[in-house]
């Protein structure tokens, strides 16, 4: 379990100090899949930068199965934590092999069991036979399941992933979208993913947050989330975005949109 008690976290500025997360809270279940929503700016990176413990806190704690991360003058080191992260852009190390960028959290274990852990890793992925490929070898779709192997193979009791389908193509996002969830589900990891696209949040999360200037203003199933919106900004916010998506994927398939 995952739980945000009333997290605060603020950058230093010129003169002052910028908040970009006002007394946050949230409980993720374990083995649920969760996605943090919103617009740009309105703190969802910086969330999981502080779950992952890379941004101390100005307030409120972070606990993981019941075991504090941060707050209450605990700070646990992030490779203590236990949680695995898959960047935006991939951040694949590009003068290691498939292989080696996969085994890279595992060097403390024996060569033997990091070489099966890697096989693992890579048949659950579908690359098996890419080991020895460079990343730049490799697809887009192909390097984001390197980055998601990676994440994958310390087993770490959380994963968070920041915006995991922003460098793929619409068609590519959907699909991906699909096959994370049923990985996530298959492997019984708890995620928390963040993105400012809609289509990728309700295909894959169990529970979805929605962020308005560092605070969660809902946080509900996509059924509720969608069907039963908290205040008329996210009613707003939802149809908007819904809509806009439905005419980019019109316009790249050369179909016209429903608005047209």
């Amino acid at each position: 379990m995952l739980e945000l008690n009333r997290i605060s976290l603020s950058y230093p500025t010129a003169t002052d100090r910028l908040a970009v997360l006002n007394e946050l809270s949230l409980t993720l279940e374990t083995g649920q899949i969760a996605c943090l929503l919103g617009a740009s700016g309105c703190g969802k990176t910086s969330a999981l930068r502080a779950i992952a413990g890379f941004e101390p806190l100005d307030g409120g704690s972070i606990r993981l199965d019941g075991r504090l991360l941060s707050g209450e003058g605990a700070c646990v080191e992030p490779e203590h934590r236990r949680v695995g992260m898959m960047f935006q852009d991939y951040a694949l190390f590009p003068h290691l092999s498939v292989a080696a960028n996969v085994g890279f959290g595992l060097r403390r274990l024996e060569a033997t069991e990091r070489d099966r852990r890697v096989r693992a890793m890579l048949e659950l992925v579908s690359l098996t036979g890419q080991e020895a490929r460079a990343p730049h070898e490799l697809s887009g779709g192909q390097q984001q399941r390197v980055a998601l192997a990676r994440a994958l193979a310390p087993e770490p009791d959380l994963l968070l992933l920041d915006e995991p389908f922003s460098n793929l193509d619409v068609d590519a996002r959907e699909r991906l979208a699909y096959e994370l969830r049923d990985l996530l589900k298959a492997t019984g990891r708890t995620a928390l993913l963040v993105t400012h696209n809609q289509a990728e949040a309700f295909a894959v999360a169990d529970r979805i947050g929605i962020l308005e200037a560092g605070q969660l203003a809902q946080w509900d199933t996509p059924y509720d989330i969608h069907h039963h919106p908290a205040t008329p900004k996210i009613a707003t916010f939802i149809h908007r975005e819904a809509l806009m998506a439905q005419r980019a994927q019109a316009s790249l398939r050369g179909a016209p949109s429903i608005a047209a």
